[in-house]
């Protein structure tokens, strides 16, 4: 997929050489307008992907630039406008002629770089067309090579009609980046249908998944539903035998009927998958058919945990500050640099899930505008049994079998209530078999009984 150019048309020359250096750092090609005749020229010469458009300018101002470019219809790209003196109605005549969004002066850098990425999926997803009144779902946030990268695979896999499987552990965010890559694929203007393998009842499940076809109670199944667009198979290991099977089927057939009915229906939909990244995908580590897990990991993508990419971890709390202040109304408060350089140390067993949880926290809590060490040390500490938590415990100071049984205590203490005492799921996400972590469990004194009662 090429480069995406980006044309900023501001009279400022501070913002615009700001804007330059920051979007030229996440990868963009930057073009340069002081004004609207500037602008023109630009645009005539080398239709860019998006334009970023300032609204107060001296010669011609940029609300009657966009009138001018979408008086033959819409732009044709996307346009986001800019405003240090916003006001509800210049938002809406710039949403009316055709504005992709709206953003304020002086600029959260980390909310412009995710209105840039929606706007840029609508544009590649309708190239041509007016701009969709639906937002494309937001690609994947940081800058790390890890990132990129991953962004760049999906961007090049989200044309190619073959199934996807996101690998991955617990917390990654594995569904945001199935509906990232439907968003930007050519079927995004069709449903996105998540299905959840705990969700699927066995008394009724051949019903959800084909529909009713005849008589009072004829309804459409979650293949229907998801007709020319995707279906995103949510943990496969949670599927039931019956259920995998069924699926499968399906699958080889490329068709199926309604219960009840013997009307042949076309299986038109993509299908999308998760697996956690300790099932063997060679052999589904008896969790998942091996013969299914075939036909879904035509194309692989690993999800990576946040620990591998932590030098996002600052621009990750950032987002979701300004994400939970925009849409939850919560006061905003910045992490200070210690506390970013904590948090960036922090192993994050619950991955992208638990950060977020961590920040909603603390702004629901309030406090002072910046969030210190001390806020950061009370909002990640939780009990996890008897003994210290393993941070502070001097492992160098015992012997190595002692040290060893510390550090299993600990990990499977921590990780059992990320699990919230479900020992299947802590099975899942450690890779050890069942009977083997039962007979752990009660050699090193953990009481997972009384895990899963609270």
């Amino acid at each position: 997929m090429s480069i995406a150019r980006i044309l900023v048309v501001d009279d400022e020359a501070d913002i615009r050489g700001t804007l330059k250096e920051v979007l030229t750092d996440e990868g963009y090609v930057v073009e340069l307008a002081a004004n609207a005749a500037h602008a023109r020229t630009a645009k005539l010469a080398n239709e860019p992907d998006l334009v970023l458009l300032d609204i107060w300018m001296p010669d011609t101002d940029g609300i009657t630039l966009l009138r001018e470019w979408a008086s033959n219809g819409a732009p044709s790209c996307p346009v986001v406008m800019m405003s240090g003196h916003g006001s509800v109605d210049t938002a809406v005549e710039a949403t009316r002629l055709g504005a992709f969004d709206f953003v304020e002066k002086p600029l959260s850098l980390a909310k412009l770089l995710r209105v840039l990425e929606r706007a840029l999926a609508s544009g590649r997803s309708i190239r041509g067309a007016a701009l969709s009144t639906g937002s494309p779902m937001l690609a994947p946030v940081g800058r790390s090579r890890l990132m990129h990268d991953l962004r760049e695979k999906i961007q090049l896999v989200s044309s190619q009609n073959v199934p996807i499987l996101f690998v991955g552990d617990v917390g990654t965010g594995r569904e945001a980046f199935a509906r990232y890559l439907h968003s930007v694929s050519p079927r995004a203007n069709k449903p996105f249908v998540l299905i959840a393998g705990g969700a699927l009842g066995e008394a009724d499940m051949l019903e959800r998944l084909h529909g009713v076809g005849s008589g009072a109670d004829e309804q459409p199944g979650l293949y229907e539903q998801a007709a020319g667009g995707t279906i995103f198979l949510s943990r496969l290991e949670d599927f039931s035998a019956t259920s995998q099977k069924i699926i499968l089927e399906d699958i080889e057939a490329g068709q199926y009927t309604r219960v009840g009915s013997k009307a042949m229906l076309k299986l038109d939909v993509r299908f999308v998958s998760s697996v956690h990244a300790s099932i063997d995908r060679d052999t589904g580590a008896g969790q998942v058919r091996k013969d299914l897990l075939s036909r879904l990991n035509v194309i692989t993508l690993s999800v990576p945990s946040l620990r591998e990419y932590a030098e996002d971890v600052p621009e990750l709390l950032r987002y979701y500050v300004d994400r939970l202040v925009e849409e939850q109304g919560l006061k905003f408060r910045k992490f200070g640099v210690a506390a970013q350089n904590r948090l960036r140390n922090y192993p994050w067993p619950g991955n992208i899930q638990e950060l977020k949880n961590l920040v909603h926290r603390l702004l629901l809590l309030g406090g002072s505008e910046e969030i210190g060490l001390a806020d950061i040390e009370s909002g990640l500490s939780s009990p996890i049994g008897r003994g210290e938590p393993l941070v502070k415990q001097d492992l160098l100071a015992l012997p190595l079998r002692e040290a060893r049984e510390a550090f299993e205590r600990a990990y499977l203490q921590q990780q059992l209530l990320l699990c919230n005492g479900k020992v299947g799921q802590l099975a899942k996400r450690v890779g050890i078999e069942r009977t083997h972590l039962y007979r752990k469990l009660r050699a090193l004194g953990i009481d997972f009984r009384h895990s899963a009662d609270e």
